[in-house]
């Protein structure tokens, strides 16, 4: 069955519509980002599709994407989130100059009906709600991180006010304790699926992962394993994640020292990075492995990007066989 693919450009209170007719894009009209607003929407896209399959292509802002995301998925729609940097870059290689809502709509449908993109599976409903859980995780880490700054700030300063110290370090208790309660809710999680909680125990047997990164990167291989229908190669994850190298090299003359693409979440490449970085301290192969790259002369960070990415192969590896982790089967040298 062919796909008619439907751009949607999204703000927090309202949705720009337009369609790809198979030779240009055209804006079908503006509408509520609410329950209202899409149901508005749907004998238009149902008229316009006939036979065929309506498929939107979404632009993943923040989280006003969703209600809508959830509404496709129960009227039966396809819905694809490409990579915004994607999009970006492919616009301005098609001429795209301005900046303008219903401009972006008939973008993404002029993407979706040239490109294709892949279709986005929806989140298991336990899934999603750990995907609540962790991103308050973040959110609160990054309050409490600035709170705890702002207070060494104001500490050595000369002279301070004692009662805006005071509200700052009841701040800081206060966000301390919302995040106890929070990794508590995470634990509970786990606890309460225990195929899930099995699956992150085999991860916490991996060099560079621990607590703190742990259900991070179970939830990643747990969209993957999703996204892909269990399909999905190590080196296509390594993709996703923008760890893939990226070379720049043309003719003899033009070089620039290989870099990753950085195409995905920079907070998981960040946390898998730090994993390494603890990892490659270990008794373990991880570290045998960071230490034959830097032994035959590359960069000890590039040898940590190379160990991030050893980290998440392994890890899929782990997640996909639903085995523990095995220091043998990796380095058959390794006492």
């Amino acid at each position: 069955m062919t796909s008619l693919y439907i751009g949607v450009d999204i703000s927090k209170d309202t949705i720009d519509v337009a369609y790809w007719n198979g030779s240009a894009a055209k804006s079908i009209g503006t509408y509520a980002n609410s329950e209202t607003g899409f149901a508005e929407m749907v004998p238009h896209l149902t008229k316009l599709a006939g036979t065929q399959q309506i498929c939107l292509v979404l632009e993943a802002t923040g989280s006003y994407h969703l209600s809508l995301s959830l509404f496709a998925f129960n009227q039966g729609w396809d819905v694809t989130l490409p990579n915004p940097k994607r999009v970006k870059d492919w616009a301005k290689g098609m001429g795209y100059r301005a900046k303008q809502d219903k401009i972006d709509g008939r973008k993404l449908a002029h993407y979706g009906g040239l490109c294709q993109p892949p279709v986005q599976p929806p989140l298991p409903p336990e899934l999603d709600q750990l995907d609540n859980l962790l991103k308050r995780q973040q959110d609160l880490e990054h309050l409490l991180r600035q709170e705890r700054n702002r207070l060494h700030a104001l500490k050595v300063r000369p002279t301070v006010d004692p009662h805006v110290l005071a509200s700052v370090e009841r701040s800081i208790a206060f966000l301390s304790q919302e995040l106890a309660l929070l990794n508590q809710a995470i634990d509970d999680f786990f606890d309460s699926h225990p195929e899930h909680n099995q699956a992150l125990h085999n991860l916490r047997l991996l060099p560079g992962v621990g607590p703190k990164n742990s259900p991070h990167l179970f939830l990643l291989l747990a969209r993957w394993d999703n996204l892909t229908a269990g399909q999905g190669s190590a080196k296509q994850l390594t993709a996703f994640v923008g760890l893939d190298p990226q070379p720049f090299v043309s003719g003899t003359s033009v070089f620039k020292r290989p870099s990753i693409s950085k195409m995905g979440d920079s907070h998981l490449r960040s946390l898998l990075y730090m994993g390494a970085l603890g990892g490659v301290r270990g008794h373990n192969p991880l570290r045998n492995f960071y230490q034959g790259l830097v032994n035959r002369g590359k960069a000890k960070k590039l040898a940590l990007v190379a160990s991030a990415r050893k980290i998440l192969v392994w890890a899929w590896t782990c997640f996909s066989r639903n085995v523990p982790f095995d220091p043998k089967k990796v380095d058959p040298n390794f006492v």
